[in-house]
């Protein structure tokens, strides 16, 4: 009876990437700074991911923060306006018009400048994780249209 063996994988398949610091990463992050060197702008606007970092040229254009920067922005601001509301209303029970004139401009204020901060951290934390594309080793999830439209014109040729 043949024995069978497996060999290992290679070891560049089993090596590790080296840890990064998550806390620096998320610091950075929130700053809106590069989470690798936290000198070069994370965003090109307000809201827009730059592709790469201006200052060391670290690539940013593949990260995936969705819903989490809304989503966390919305559980943040809730624990802060929620039981300011709720203090408001036993003590001095205002009309419905006065939460609409003053709690409306407040959750705005507090909105557009916290948004851009918590995208930042997740975008860091993603970088200090290597998720999306942050890997060195990363192989991409989709091909591109571009090399399945060639092989698609290959074989029809």
């Amino acid at each position: 009876m043949n024995k069978v063996t497996y060999s290992n994988a290679s070891s560049a398949q089993n090596s590790q990437p080296e840890p990064r610091d998550k806390m620096q990463s998320l610091t950075r992050g929130a700053r809106e700074k590069c989470p690798n060197c936290g000198e070069g702008s994370l965003f090109s606007s307000y809201l827009k991911v730059a592709d790469s970092c201006d200052h060391c040229g670290e690539e940013l254009h593949h990260q995936r923060s969705d819903d989490a920067a809304p989503y966390f922005t919305i559980l943040i601001l809730g624990h802060l306006i929620v039981p300011l509301l709720l203090i408001v209303e036993t003590h001095f029970a205002p009309a419905y018009w006065v939460y609409a004139v003053t709690g409306l401009p407040l959750v705005v204020a507090l909105t557009l400048p916290i948004l851009q901060r918590v995208k930042g951290a997740v975008i860091a934390w993603q970088w200090a994780l290597y998720m999306h594309g942050f890997d060195p080793d990363h192989e991409p999830e989709y091909p591109s249209l571009s090399s399945s439209l060639e092989t698609g014109s290959q074989t029809s040729q």
